[in-house]
């Protein structure tokens, strides 16, 4: 089993909410809204999605839901070997989850993000992330993230003065020459409370890298991929705030989700 959130961003404020559970379960996959999903309808007067259109439901598919699916890029496309290897994944590639966990689905078309829950490995806590506000930086800062190398060490910092988002965590070149020191973009949103946990606990240990660079001709939002690495702290779990939290279901309805 393994488990995204779905997001919604607040078109006016900006402002984030993880409002729906997706479990990958064997055999079908599993949608219901979280906690989240109630304070954006308090907060910022947050609809049900389309497709599932019951916030009390648990809706339960045999097919992956279109919402989701369409946040893939389809295999006939011809740029869908360059995408994959944007992400750093096997030409051969095919599983949604592992495609999903690595492209964020992102759409420019709406106000939604699908994230993953991060499972403890070997390797401790480990996650994949693209480099998120890069079109909002300077000019030399999008020309410097052209010259970063693979395991190139990447320094986050807590940037307690942005008037957007006082939690929010910008990454930073590590000085690898004089002066040469560039804050190129931040985590993502939905990654910065865990991310400010770890950093408390495991700030030793704690480490972003430079995992691929895309120049042109690929899309910007895909320019830098990451990872963020460090020991898994025995009391820690991932994305444990109220809001992701599933909510109270009063009935299961069974979807049917062609294919693409």
């Amino acid at each position: 089993m393994r488990v995204f959130f779905v997001a919604w961003q607040d078109p006016e404020r900006r402002k984030w909410y993880p409002v729906a559970r997706l479990e990958f379960c064997p055999g079908h996959y599993e949608f219901v809204y979280t906690k989240g999903a109630e304070q954006a309808q308090r907060e910022a007067g947050f609809e049900p999605l389309a497709s599932f259109p019951d916030l009390r439901k648990m809706y339960v598919s045999q097919k992956l839901f279109p919402l989701i699916s369409n946040r893939l890029l389809t295999e006939n496309r011809p740029e869908y070997q360059d995408y994959l290897e944007w992400l750093s994944l096997p030409a051969n590639e095919r599983d949604p989850a592992v495609i999903l966990a690595r492209n964020g689905g992102r759409r420019v078309t709406d106000t939604l993000e699908v994230f993953p829950r991060p499972e403890q490995t070997e390797q401790g806590y480990q996650v994949h992330f693209l480099l998120h506000g890069l079109r909002h930086m300077p000019e030399a800062a999008v020309e410097r993230t052209l010259k970063l190398q693979p395991d190139e060490r990447l320094l986050p910092m807590i940037d307690l003065q942005n008037p957007r988002d006082p939690e929010a965590i910008a990454l930073c070149t590590a000085e690898t020459s004089q002066k040469d020191v560039h804050v190129i973009g931040y985590c993502p949103r939905y990654l910065r409370r865990d991310f400010r946990k770890l950093l408390k606990t495991e700030e030793q240990s704690f480490k972003v890298t430079v995992v691929r660079v895309n120049p042109p001709p690929a899309p910007l939002q895909f320019r830098v991929l990451c990872r963020a690495s460090t020991k898994w702290p025995a009391d820690f779990e991932p994305f444990s705030d109220i809001e992701y939290e599933p909510r109270e279901t009063e009935d299961v309805e069974a979807v049917s989700a062609p294919s693409r």
